[in-house]
């Protein structure tokens, strides 16, 4: 069923209740349910707004270190009352980070899927100097250059940005530019969604009125009419954004992302846009922070978790069927189980230290005590 159906479903009189019949998150049997009541409220979107988290842990000579996790859900803003902005948000977040004195940053992108291209080109100059950010050409050959609105700098020091294949639009935007000036280091899946494209509604009542009709329901054309490209020339369309770090994730894979999807437009170049480096003398040192991780991911068992999952995973793709055999079905459920419960007693055995996380949010973020997560 579509998320709109679902949600229509959902929706009905403040007051009122409503049962859902859900599949638990964590249930290692897929036909387990559970029933949910909900009284229906109006419902504030809290966890799609801009949050962070403090993780305090030790370095490799036993010191405390203080590292800032930026995570953002999308690229929001308010285009009526302009009272929602993640610009203002994420610039409230770093002031509070940077009064703990983080020693680095990460900004996750995993999961954003895009969204306003003003706040990606506002939040973007939070961590440049000024310049261009994105090209974008029209359907005519037109290139118009988008640059930084604000001179001024938020955060200075070292910047890592977290991308998916669920990264995407705005979010291949911010995260481009940041690596075309060489100011992040650019980690997670092996590439970004790959939508570099602009799209605009055209209601066809608009032309039927010269026909003598004219009704809402006469639907809509959705056309693209832009393509977006990075300061360096090359497009996020098709290829997205490559990253400097490659970890294992079960996202990335190539049934993920716009190369995909039926009649998807072309790569392609523009030249390039006049911008100058965020520094001439000061390398990211991408080459030997690459060497390291890989030897990190190598030794790490909790990496190994993720590979051997991914291994099923594609193996289950490829595959393309699920037996309806009970026995065969008791049996993968049961191999499912045992595996979850012998990596919970490695998990233990290994007796590591966890790092201390504290959220921070815009509820929290001037409140001098945080809330301690984990």
């Amino acid at each position: 069923m579509r998320l709109d159906k679902v949600v229509e479903m959902i929706r009905g009189k403040k007051g009122t209740r409503v049962r859902l019949l859900v599949i638990p998150s964590a249930a290692t049997d897929p036909s387990r349910r559970k029933n949910v009541e909900l009284v229906r409220d109006e419902i504030k979107l809290k966890d799609q707004e801009a949050r962070a988290d403090i993780i305090i842990r030790k370095d490799e000579n036993g010191d405390p270190v203080k590292l800032g996790w930026l995570t953002l859900p999308s690229f929001y803003a308010d285009m009526d009352k302009h009272q929602k902005s993640t610009t203002r948000d994420v610039l409230a977040l770093l002031k509070r980070l940077k009064k703990e004195n983080i020693a680095g940053l990460v900004v996750d992108l995993r999961r954003n899927g895009g969204g306003s291209l003003e706040e990606a080109l506002s939040l973007t100059g939070l961590f440049l100097k000024s310049g261009p950010i994105v090209q974008t050409k029209d359907y005519n050959g037109y290139i118009r250059i988008s640059s930084d609105p604000d001179n001024g700098i938020a955060y200075t020091g070292p910047l890592v940005v977290l991308t998916s294949r669920q990264s995407a639009s705005a979010s291949e935007i911010f995260a481009a530019a940041l690596q075309d000036y060489g100011r992040a280091v650019i980690v997670g899946d092996k590439n970004t969604f790959g939508k570099g494209t602009v799209q605009t509604i055209l209601p066809i009542g608009r032309f039927a009125s010269l026909l003598g009709s004219h009704s809402d329901e006469d639907g809509a054309l959705k056309l693209t009419i832009q393509k977006f490209y990075r300061v360096a020339g090359g497009s996020t369309q098709l290829h997205g954004v490559a990253s400097d770090i490659i970890l294992p994730s079960l996202s990335d894979l190539p049934e993920f992302g716009e190369g995909a999807l039926k009649n998807a437009l072309p790569y392609d170049e523009v030249p390039k846009a006049k911008y100058s480096k965020w520094s001439d003398t000061h390398s990211l040192f991408i080459d030997q922070l690459r060497r390291r991780s890989e030897e990190r991911v190598k030794n790490d068992p909790e990496f190994h978790y993720v590979m051997e999952d991914m291994d099923r995973f594609r193996h289950k793709i490829d595959e393309n069927r699920i037996s309806l055999n009970e026995d065969v079905r008791k049996k993968e459920l049961s191999d499912d189980k045992v595996r979850k419960e012998t990596r919970s007693k490695e998990r233990l055995a290994r007796n590591q230290e966890e790092p201390r996380i504290y959220r921070v949010t815009l509820d929290t973020v001037d409140k001098p005590n945080l809330q301690l997560i984990m």
